[in-house]
């Protein structure tokens, strides 16, 4: 299986991560036309852009400005996984994986993203904002989507061959999903949705469901799943699997009020 997850708004460049040992993203060289086309962008055009206080957009300014290749673990870079702190984070709790669990999730863990199209944990990156929804006009089209392509989704192809992977588990948010051609992917995509109680009804609630994302993302990397029987034992947190509300491709887990 190669699991697919969203990147986080949240970042922390501050904390060490617990290894030294990373990897170059695959797809730098179209970061670096994205970024090319960031660094003509006026503080009011990123606020405009991204819907983000003055203060954020001169933070993002600078960041841009500051971009520069080749990265290293001395200039600011860090390893993704440790560098996006948000709720799918705070589930997958990857400061606390042993390194037998590290290296498989090197290899079956992709974080999409906007400029950095699809990333390895252990890729480098420098501190960025760009979501995959972003309306950036670029010589591709009027959007990160149209920039992308196919890119991603032949990456992905990639390394599902290199993986023999039969399964993409898709643990990312709608908006970053949207960048993959799912038709044009060598592998099943299946697509677990998580629903927890409230009032008597069982809803897609996104704090507690981005956290699950996190915590089914840990699951499969620490067991090295590889079925979906195996996929629907997932029972952390107090989710369980329910066949009757699921499908072949959209797994449906639940969990009662707490």
């Amino acid at each position: 299986m190669i699991v697919v997850i969203s990147p986080a708004k949240t970042l922390d460049f501050e904390s060490p991560a617990t290894t030294t040992k990373f990897t170059e993203a695959n797809l730098l060289a179209e970061s670096q036309i994205l970024i090319n086309r960031c660094q003509k962008l006026s503080m009011q055009d990123i606020a405009s852009l991204m819907k983000v206080s003055d203060k954020i957009a001169g933070l993002n300014v600078a960041r841009f400005a500051q971009w520069t290749t080749p990265f290293s673990l001395d200039n600011d870079a860090k390893q993704c996984l440790f560098a996006f702190k948000g709720d799918v984070y705070t589930g997958l709790e990857a400061e606390t994986l042993n390194e037998s669990t590290l290296d498989y999730t090197q290899k079956h863990l992709r974080i999409l993203s906007g400029l950095y199209g699809l990333l390895r944990p252990l890729d480098l990156m420098l501190a960025y904002r760009l979501e995959m929804g972003t309306r950036l006009d670029n010589e591709r089209g009027t959007n990160l989507y149209q920039f992308w392509g196919n890119l991603i989704t032949e990456e992905l192809n990639k390394q599902l061959s290199a993986e023999n992977s039969q399964y993409l588990i898709n643990l990312a948010s709608n908006e970053y999903f949207k960048a993959v051609k799912t038709k044009q992917l060598n592998a099943e995509v299946i697509t677990p949705i998580f629903k927890d109680q409230k009032n008597g009804q069982y809803k897609v609630i996104s704090f507690y469901a981005k956290k699950a994302r996190g915590l089914m993302a840990r699951y499969i990397m620490e067991n090295e799943i590889t079925d979906l029987e195996q996929l629907k034992a997932f029972n952390i947190a107090g989710y369980y699997f329910v066949e009757a509300a699921s499908t072949k491709t959209d797994l449906v887990f639940q969990r009662d009020e707490q």
